[in-house]
């Protein structure tokens, strides 16, 4: 269990509170969590080619990259580098690293962090509304992922040297990495 990155030590002037986000995060069920500045994730906006060549959900899913309205990975990254730290997140599965990003967001608005958000793969509803052609069901929970947003998971875990590889079968253990943007 990862407690805070050696390559991102909290600077001075940086809130104290990371250490308890980290034990909140694993207490409900995330495998690894730690600190980052934005200035620590790899952005790279070839991530939406592989939305939109390779995704069965292009086009569909609420918190896609295809909706109408939706930023672009570049515009995603201005706002995203306006936080000064966050909260990294490696699950096991989906639902978890979901549950425990919203959690994290909810406490650190809780916590008089009124801009917090969370990016997640979104794992809020057992079927998908907006997959089917419906409003999304859940949109206060609905929420982009890392890879939807610009953000290269592979290069931006890696960094942390945290576990991330393509899948060779579909038996293959999963990890899922979802972030808490703080002020």
């Amino acid at each position: 269990m990862s407690m805070q990155s050696e390559m991102t030590p909290i600077r001075p002037g940086d809130p104290a509170r990371p250490e308890a986000y980290i034990r909140k995060a694993l207490s409900l069920g995330a495998a690894d969590a730690l600190a980052f500045h934005p200035e620590d994730l790899a952005f790279d906006p070839r991530t939406l080619l592989k939305c939109m060549f390779g995704c069965p959900d292009w086009g569909l899913g609420p918190t896609c990259p295809s909706r109408p309205g939706s930023l672009r990975p570049w515009e995603y990254r201005d706002i995203l580098v306006r936080y000064r730290w966050g909260i990294l997140v490696h699950a096991r599965d989906k639902k978890t690293s979901h549950e425990v990003s919203f959690a994290l967001e909810r406490q650190a608005f809780l916590d008089g962090y009124p801009f917090a958000f969370s990016l997640s793969d979104c794992a809020a509803c057992e079927t998908c509304a907006g997959l089917q052609g419906h409003r999304c069901a859940n949109p206060r929970k609905a929420r982009p992922a890392f890879h939807s947003v610009g953000i290269d998971v592979f290069a931006t875990v890696h960094r942390f040297g945290l576990p991330l590889e393509p899948l060779q079968s579909e038996t293959d253990p999963q990890n899922w990495y979802s972030a808490v943007f703080i002020e």
